[in-house]
């Protein structure tokens, strides 16, 4: 059995779970990292039952993909038990599938980023099977002002280490003197990251004014972005699940374009 750090994937037996299984398949193959599907019951009672049916699952899976996977079912709440076992496993990262924003799937929409936003590893936010052949290509990874934007680039390097990828660095232009001096200066440290690293990327402003959300969900689709690297919202509040944080709206993007969400240090300012 490998030491590595396990891959974790929310499962209720939907659509959408099967697709974040078949990514997690494609980055556990490259990393030997193990696979762990996560199941949270509202009753003790039928976690048995739900035990013995994702072990078979897991263990089919396993047989079929050559890779290690194990299940575990837990009862309790969502949004706090999946941080709890990605806490108590050590976990890499966790891969999550999900609705859009259509109609009464905001609510989904809204759900997927509470769970997020309680997670100290970046979680890989799906609604669709991955990418002919596992081919991540192009990466885009917005940059706006704040200091914490830094943190997701050491997550750069880890998806580089799996995929032959570009990334592609997106900007808004602002009236602001101080917020735009703050960007440029976070624009510099991602180049400079990168080029340590080795790893290609281009540097593009976007274009229009409808807000850093929605013009990069626009330029990820112009250029038919295999990702998108976010941060979450420091300290996000429960109106921002209500009426939707900028990053929810990335999250649930027509194009359905994984997107990789990093949650801020909790020692960032």
């Amino acid at each position: 059995m490998t030491t590595a750090k396990p891959i974790i994937v929310p499962w209720d037996y939907s659509e959408k779970a099967e697709f974040a299984l078949l990514h997690a398949l494609n980055i556990s193959k490259s990393t030997l990292c193990p696979i762990l599907l996560v199941h949270i019951t509202k009753r003790e009672s039928d976690n048995k039952e739900n035990t013995n049916k994702l072990s078979l699952i897991a263990k089919d899976i396993a047989d079929k993909n050559g890779v290690e996977i194990s299940c575990m079912v837990r009862t309790g709440n969502i949004f706090t038990e999946i941080s709890k076992i990605v806490d108590e496993t050590d976990a890499m990262i966790a891969i999550m599938g999900t609705h859009g924003m259509k109609g009464l799937q905001k609510l989904t929409g809204s759900w997927a980023l509470k769970v997020i936003s309680g997670s100290k590893v970046p979680f890989i936010v799906v609604q669709d099977r991955p990418q002919t052949d596992a081919d991540i290509t192009k990466i885009v990874l917005p940059m706006d002002f704040k200091l914490e934007e830094r943190e997701k680039l050491v997550w750069t390097h880890f998806i580089a280490s799996i995929y032959k990828c570009k990334f592609y660095i997106c900007y808004a232009e602002t009236g602001d003197e101080i917020i735009q001096k703050r960007t440029i200066g976070n624009i510099k440290a991602a180049c400079a990251y990168l080029e340590s690293k080795g790893i290609n990327y281009e540097l593009h402003q976007l274009s229009g004014d409808d807000g850093i959300a929605k013009e990069t969900i626009k330029f990820a689709q112009s250029i038919n972005s295999s990702m998108i690297i976010i941060m979450t919202t420091k300290n996000i509040k429960f109106q921002d699940y209500v009426l939707g944080a900028a990053e929810q709206h990335i999250i649930a993007n027509s194009s359905k374009i994984p997107v990789m969400c990093v949650n801020p240090k909790t020692t960032s300012k």
